[in-house]
């Protein structure tokens, strides 16, 4: 077992952490690498705004051997997600509009029935009623709102203004909103429309200048830097054809490509694991780091709060009554969590998860890529447990 180490602040046991369960961690990313779970691990601790822990293990992909590295960038999914949540919170503190505002008071393709009732705090919470991820129902119809916009760009005769809200909601609502808990990244989509449409600038643009540039986080971006996509992670040829283009920069985002103009704020962030923990230590820090204020206080209780009460999910078949979520951050209770009481996470896809407990000040972000599943609690839940079990 080769273990690949980056720089940290200080030892874990200046900080309280037992550092033997870090060799537990590597073992069980090992084991988990054995069994052809994950392919690879990197991760990044921070206890008491000190980093304690910054490294990686294994590697390779489908048409790489390269080892993962401690610096290595990958996108992070729908981690994306609580960056465009607090980009929304950051103009609600602005006074543009309220978590109760209904959002076709703002993008007039909401305006009408069924999606009238939709508020900014529906999309935040994926209670919006819309037709959820694919995936998250057996019988969901066939046709998702990317499937209904793939299929307007194919008969748009690219006259006037570019209307992909219009073709996402061709599918309509599949509960009543406000009702259930259903995941959605189109409604995260819609939510960087809201950027854009408010603030005058791309919600991208928002994103990079209000908040990621903000907190010094060098490595991280929608659209990797050329020095970036050096140290990414290569998952298939489509990907090492896209980050060719950027290293070589002969990539060009003005080639008339429609789908370039959504926001991809409900995935599309590239980063490492030391630049989420700035994040995370921003929400642990309520709203600062480093003497750089990006949300307030109340802001900050408000998002990291559960928002839902008796609000029913299905998805994938959790059967929980009692779904509990924030603003933008998931809040997953249980018996399978080992976190303190007012914690907070988010998972992407892919897989990674940026988890944070703000009685411990423990924050921990791991990007653990797939191999022969689709998705595996021991590479997400069983790792949160052994890095919080290192807390003395």
């Amino acid at each position: 077992m080769e273990v690949l180490e980056g720089a940290i602040d200080c030892r874990p046991e200046e900080t309280g952490y037992d550092s033997s369960r870090l060799v537990a961690l590597n073992e069980h990313f090992q084991r988990i690498i054995e069994k052809k779970i994950i392919v690879g691990a990197q991760y990044t601790i921070s206890h008491k705004g000190k980093i304690i822990a910054n490294a990686s293990i294994g590697g390779g992909s489908k048409i790489s051997d390269e080892k993962m590295k401690p610096d290595m960038v990958f996108r992070i999914a729908s981690i994306t997600k609580t960056f465009t949540a607090v980009a929304i919170m950051q103009l609600v503190e602005a006074g543009y509009f309220r978590l109760d505002t209904k959002v076709g008071e703002i993008l007039p393709q909401f305006s009408k029935p069924p999606f009238a009732d939709i508020s900014i705090w529906n999309m935040l919470t994926h209670t919006s009623g819309l037709y959820p991820d694919g995936g998250c129902y057996p019988d969901v119809a066939p046709i998702n709102s990317w499937e209904y916009i793939g299929a307007f760009m194919e008969r748009w005769d690219h006259k006037g203004e570019f209307d992909w809200i219009t073709p996402g909601l061709l599918g309509g609502l599949r509960k009543p909103v406000g009702t259930q808990w259903m995941y959605n990244s189109f409604a995260f989509a819609v939510l960087g429309e809201v950027i854009t449409k408010v603030s005058g600038k791309f919600a991208h643009d928002y994103i990079e200048e209000n908040i990621i540039r903000k907190l010094s986080m060098r490595d991280t971006a929608f659209m990797p830097t050329k020095e970036m996509a050096e140290r990414m992670y290569i998952r298939d040829e489509e990907d090492k054809e896209h980050i060719d283009t950027i290293i070589a920069g002969t990539f060009s985002q003005d080639e008339g490509n429609e789908w370039d103009k959504i926001p991809k704020t409900g995935g599309g962030i590239h980063s490492t694991t030391r630049d989420l923990i700035r994040f995370g230590n921003m929400m642990l820090g309520m709203g600062r780091l480093d003497g750089v204020r990006i949300l307030g206080r109340k802001t900050v209780e408000r998002m990291t709060t559960p928002q839902l009460h008796n609000i029913p999910d299905d998805c994938w078949g959790s059967k929980e009554m009692d779904r509990q979520y924030g603003i933008g951050f998931d809040m997953k209770r249980g018996v399978a969590f080992n976190y303190s009481s007012g914690s907070y996470l988010h998972e992407g896809s892919g897989a990674c998860s940026l988890d944070m407990d703000p009685k411990e000040q423990l924050c921990a972000a791991w990007f653990v890529p797939w191999d022969n599943v689709e998705w595996s609690a021991d590479a997400l839940f069983n790792v949160q447990n052994i890095i919080w079990s290192g807390l003395m």
